[in-house]
């Protein structure tokens, strides 16, 4: 357990395969309609379709970025498409509305998502009422993780104390701006997401395969149910 845990006045979780596991096979649901959205609206084969999606992916840091920057694709149309999925593969999660609970501070999502698809995952995970605020693609003017401008509006927004606050993603390099802030840093990793051999992971404070295992442990001991 982190000894200066109770120190933490915020908690900033990204959201998808971070505030519920990898294994719920929800994100691929966005995947596979990033890839036909790209496929009609830049008349490409989903091959193809599927190749541009994730060139864009690692040199922006979200498909949609690349849309946006080399074919001036919508970024509302691209949004409204791609997280019109089913979000029923989600069932209420009353460990992690448990633990949140418990956890002393504000509680914000940090997401390269819409804020739409946020409500969405966090109503069906039964954890809604636990969040101060959604930090989304749109807070961000579509610049997204892990590019260190929005972090520090994220900040300033919410007036945030970064060496009060800890972050908990799923894509490790996601961390390094919080990290280079000042804050503590959780990677939730999983196997789709794995780092590469020899990879620098020093801005990760903690890792974890499970973040619901993870937060029970820390929360303080008189919060315990």
């Amino acid at each position: 357990m982190p000894a200066d845990i109770g120190t933490i006045e915020d908690w900033i979780f990204d959201l998808d395969n971070t505030l519920y596991p990898a294994s719920a096979h929800l994100f691929p649901q966005i995947d596979r309609r990033m890839k036909a959205f790209i496929s009609e609206a830049l008349k490409m084969s989903l091959e193809d379709a599927f190749t541009l999606q994730k060139k864009y992916y690692r040199q922006y840091g979200t498909t949609l970025r690349g849309l946006m920057l080399n074919h001036a694709v919508d970024p509302d149309n691209f949004l409204a498409y791609v997280h019109d999925i089913d979000h029923s593969v989600l069932s209420p999660d009353a460990r992690l509305d448990a633990v949140l609970a418990k956890l002393p501070g504000r509680k914000f999502i940090y997401t390269n998502g819409s804020e739409r698809h946020a409500v969405s995952v966090i109503d069906r995970l039964g954890v809604t009422r636990h969040f101060d605020g959604i930090f989304d693609i749109y807070a961000s003017s579509y610049i997204p993780k892990p590019e260190p401008a929005p972090y520090a509006t994220l900040v300033a927004r919410h007036g945030i104390t970064p060496a009060r606050a800890i972050m908990f993603e799923d894509i490790h390099r996601n961390l390094k701006p919080a990290a280079a802030l000042g804050m503590g840093t959780v990677w939730v990793r999983h196997a789709e997401n794995p780092a590469q051999p020899g990879e620098d992971l020093s801005h990760c404070r903690f890792i974890t395969d499970d973040l619901i295992d993870w937060l029970e442990q820390i929360v303080p001991a008189g919060a315990r149910g």
